[in-house]
C-alpha cells in the first residue's frame, strides 16, 4: 500500500523545534568563499565584504556576553545586517554562509518559520529558547501581515538586546509588469525600533521582475500518477482533498517533518484552492517540499492554477509567486527523473 502524508503524524518537541532552524541542504557547503560575485555587479564584492565583518564584528558581541569568573557580564547590543536587492543574486547564499561562519548556538529561518516557531512555542518560550544565539538568520523577510510583523519586529528587539545578532534578507520572485520590489526603506520603517541598529546593504544584479514565469507542464492521469508513485521507493500519494484537509489539522511548524525522507510527493485531483487558509498552508508546505528538494507530481488542474487570480492580486501575491515557482521547479524535477 502507498504511504500518504496525510497518515503522518509528527511530533516535535520544542528543542526539535528550534533545533530545526537550518539552512536548506541545498545551502550546507556554501561560504563566502563560493560565492562567486559578478565583475560587471560591484555591489556583490562588497556585499561579500559586509557579510565577512559582520561575522567577525557579531563573534565579538557575542564574546563580550559570557560570563567572566569574578561576575556575570550583561550581553552587549546585538548587531543587524539587512541584504537588500532582487531576485537570484545569491542573498540567500550570503546569509547561509552567514551562519556557517558563526560560533553556535545559532539559527537560520524564513520569516514565515521564525513565525511559526513562535506560533508553536509561544512566544516568551521562543524568546528564551533564542536569546542564547550569537546570531538570527532570517531569510525572506516579508511585510504582508501586520501581525506577523508586529510579533517578530518584538522578538528581534528583545533578542537584539540580550546579545543576539540578526541578519535579514528579502527575495522577490519573478513575476509580471510592475511587481513591486521589497525595499530597505520599508523594512526600516516597519522595524523602527531596530533600525538604528541595521547596517543596509544592496545586492544588485540582473532584474527578473519582468520575466514571466515558465508554463507549468501537463499534469499526469491518474493511472500514470499512481503508477509513478508506485515505482518509486519512498513516495507518497495523497488526493489534494485529503492532504488539504490533513495540513490543515497540523501546525504549519511541523511541515518540514511531514515531509522528511519522502523522495516524491504525488498528489491527486488538484484543484485551485478554495480559500486564502488553504492557499497559505499549501506556500507553507512548498517552501518546505522546495528546501528539501522533493519532487512533486500531480494529476488534476495546472500547478499554475493551484492559486485562483483573485488571490494572486491580493495582498500575498509575493507568496503566491513564489510558491507556483517552487512548484513549478519541483514538478520539472520530477519529470526529469521519471
Amino acid at each position: 500500500m502507498l504511504a500518504r502524508l496525510s497518515d503522518r503524524n509528527p511530533v516535535l518537541a520544542p528543542d526539535q523545534l528550534i533545533g530545526e532552524m537550518i539552512p536548506p541542504t541545498m545551502f550546507d557547503e556554501v561560504s563566502f568563499d563560493s560565492y562567486i560575485p559578478d565583475p560587471n555587479e560591484p555591489s556583490q564584492t562588497a556585499a561579500v565584504n559586509a557579510a565577512r565583518d559582520f561575522v567577525a564584528r557579531a563573534s565579538k558581541v557575542r564574546a563580550g556576553g559570557k560570563k567572566s569568573f569574578f561576575r556575570k557580564s550583561a550581553a552587549p547590543q546585538g548587531i543587524g545586517l539587512y541584504l537588500d536587492g532582487g531576485f537570484g543574486v545569491g542573498k540567500t547564499h550570503l546569509l547561509a554562509s552567514i551562519y556557517h561562519a558563526m560560533p553556535g548556538p545559532k539559527a537560520f529561518a524564513t520569516f514565515g518559520e521564525v513565525t511559526n516557531v513562535v506560533g508553536a512555542l509561544g512566544y516568551i518560550d521562543a524568546l528564551e529558547r533564542l536569546s542564547g544565539h550569537s546570531v538570527l538568520c532570517i531569510d525572506e523577510f516579508e511585510l504582508d501581515d501586520p501581525g506577523d510583523t508586529m510579533v517578530v519586529s518584538r522578538l528581534l528587539t528583545e533578542l537584539t538586546a540580550r546579545g543576539v545578532s540578526i541578519v535579514a534578507t528579502s527575495n522577490t520572485l519573478p513575476g509580471q509588469l510592475g511587481e513591486g520590489r521589497f525595499a530597505a526603506s520599508d523594512f526600516l520603517r516597519e522595524i523602527q525600533k531596530l533600525s538604528s541598529i541595521f547596517e543596509t546593504i544592496r545586492v544588485d544584479g540582473p532584474d527578473y521582475r519582468h520575466r514571466d514565469l515558465p508554463p507549468a507542464p501537463e499534469p499526469m492521469t491518474d493511472e500514470e500518477l499512481e503508477r509513478q508513485a508506485e515505482n518509486t521507493v519512498g513516495a507518497t500519494l495523497d488526493t489534494f482533498d485529503e492532504l488539504v484537509e490533513h495540513l490543515a489539522k497540523l501546525h504549519p511548524s511541523k511541515y518540514k517533518s511531514l515531509v522528511d525522507g519522502v523522495t516524491l510527493v504525488c498528489v491527486k485531483d488538484v484543484r485551485p484552492a478554495p480559500d486564502q487558509a488553504v492557499a497559505l498552508r499549501l506556500v507553507a508546505l512548498a517552501d518546505r517540499l522546495y528546501d528539501a528538494e522533493i519532487p512533486v507530481s500531480i494529476s488534476g488542474v495546472k500547478l499554475d492554477e493551484l492559486f485562483t487570480p483573485e488571490m494572486i492580486a491580493g495582498g500575498y501575491r509575493k507568496k503566491y509567486l513564489r510558491a507556483t515557482s517552487r512548484l513549478l521547479a519541483l514538478s520539472r524535477f520530477a519529470e526529469a527523473n521519471d
